[in-house]
């Protein structure tokens, strides 16, 4: 089977470089265009399954080339996402409205990048499975990477605290009581103190946010799913 092909497309020589080194380590055929005109030539010719279209670029822009591809009827399904500056909200729906797939904040970080390309991807391959990649709010986590993201920004956690957060967004919502945490994440015959648990929860809201683990008094915890 052949790689999938991936465009970049940036007019920053740098970006463009970081991007494509880190692409073909994870065994993508990567494309480079410095500027719109020669993204367009190339992806009529190579046909890219992902397009990365830098939003500020000279000569014409990258809202501008990704309506010139959606009107091509080779382009209509292709996954197109944007680079933007992070706080550019306007060039961000501009984009979106323009027909992209989605877009990634600058700076990038290299594995949240990645995550994402590779979630995109299967989105629109339909590979997508529910046990790979989790949901809800603005929180992602990848099971295969053992990452967490929130707002484009990873969170690292320990083992166990990824444990009891992982077990608790595998289905939002749902209430798990403390001795079903206890024994998915350290097992029946493991005696741990009644606060562990308590200790754990606290960490996770300090990281991942205060409102997202709701308290059942007397009975457990569960993700607010909203």
């Amino acid at each position: 089977m052949s790689p999938i092909k991936i465009l970049i497309v940036d007019d920053e020589p740098d970006i463009l470089e970081f991007l494509k080194y880190n692409l073909d380590k994870e065994g993508f055929n990567t494309l480079a265009a410095s500027n719109g005109y020669e993204a367009i030539e190339i992806a009529q010719k190579e046909l890219p399954e992902l397009i990365i279209l830098d939003l500020m670029m000279p000569e014409i822009d990258g809202i501008e080339v990704c309506r010139l591809l959606r009107e091509k009827p080779q382009f209509k399904h292709t996954t197109i996402i944007f680079l933007t500056a992070r706080g550019e909200s306007y060039s961000e729906i501009a984009g979106l409205n323009a027909g992209a797939d989605d877009y990634i904040t600058k700076p990038i970080k290299i594995q949240v990048f990645l995550t994402k390309i590779k979630a995109l991807l299967r989105r629109a391959m339909g590979k997508e499975e529910v046990s790979d990649i989790i949901r809800f709010g603005e929180i992602v986590i990848d099971k295969g990477r053992h990452l967490i993201i929130k707002n484009d920004s990873e969170i690292n956690l320990p083992k166990k605290e990824y444990e009891v957060f992982l077990l608790l967004a595998s289905k939002p919502g749902r209430l798990f009581s403390r001795q079903e945490i206890y024994s998915s994440v350290w097992g029946s015959n493991l005696i741990v103190g009644d606060r562990t648990l308590d200790v754990h929860i606290r960490k996770l809201r300090e990281k991942v946010g205060e409102d997202i683990i709701q308290t059942v008094k007397g009975v457990g915890y569960k993700i607010n799913n909203t």
